[in-house]
């Protein structure tokens, strides 16, 4: 998913009133062109084994639903940025000649995400507290209150767990050659986990506002 498209869809969520399960997911089709591709490589490498199969078959999953998507004259970005990620892993596992290569271009990207998550919560920038000033800019200098700074700063921490758990369980997975748990894994830590990550996030911070600024006296009557 592109950048801009995640911190849109975070954004939605967090200035909703009730989490919704349907945004988080993308909605149930952007939720099976998210999983179809990798299912499609797991299904095709424990039947046939090696790369080239595998690839090709996710590939060409990749291929169909995006062509689902301009038949039915649909936006394709969902479609689009399924198609970025798997062709680094086709190009990746091809130039490897190893399937267990499909999958280290999401692991780059994750660590890519949690370096970016963690630096906005060092320099005290904490990136949904970021997000929620760009959709409440009326309420004022967050930072300037140590209690929303605090909680803008666990939820960034929640957002960047879920990398640290992504790469904690899947790059010992790849240094160990398990391509077909790698597989599994990385679809059960992806749309779900997100969505879960998603709803702790809107959790935390469903309540957060600026402490009201106190009123001006009122002049002396005479």
């Amino acid at each position: 998913m592109p950048e801009n498209e995640r911190a849109g869809k975070l954004g939605e969520i967090l200035n909703s009133e009730e989490f919704s399960l349907h945004t988080a997911i993308g909605g149930w089709r952007g939720f099976v062109e998210s999983v179809l591709p990798g299912l499609v490589f797991v299904v095709a490498f424990l039947i046939w084994g090696g790369f080239q199969i595998p690839v090709i078959a996710s590939v060409a999953t990749v291929v169909v639903l995006v062509v689902a998507r301009l038949i039915a004259r649909t936006p394709i970005t969902q479609a689009l940025s399924g198609v970025i990620g798997v062709a680094l892993g086709a190009i990746w596992a091809w130039r490897a000649g190893d399937a267990g290569e499909f999958f280290a271009p999401g692991l780059w990207i994750n660590a890519g995400y949690l370096a970016a998550v963690l630096l906005t919560m060092v320099i005290r920038w904490p990136l949904v507290g970021v997000v929620m000033h760009l959709l409440r800019p009326h309420e004022g200098d967050w930072r300037k209150s140590p209690a929303l700074m605090r909680r803008y700063q666990w939820a960034t921490a929640v957002l960047a767990s879920m990398f640290v758990l992504r790469l904690l369980v899947q790059v010992p997975l790849y240094m160990a050659g398990e391509v077909a748990v790698l597989g599994t894994m990385k679809l059960a830590m992806g749309i779900p986990l997100t969505a879960l990550t998603l709803w702790a996030i809107w959790f935390l911070v469903r309540n957060a506002a600026p402490p009201a600024e106190p009123e001006a006296p009122l002049p002396p009557t005479r």
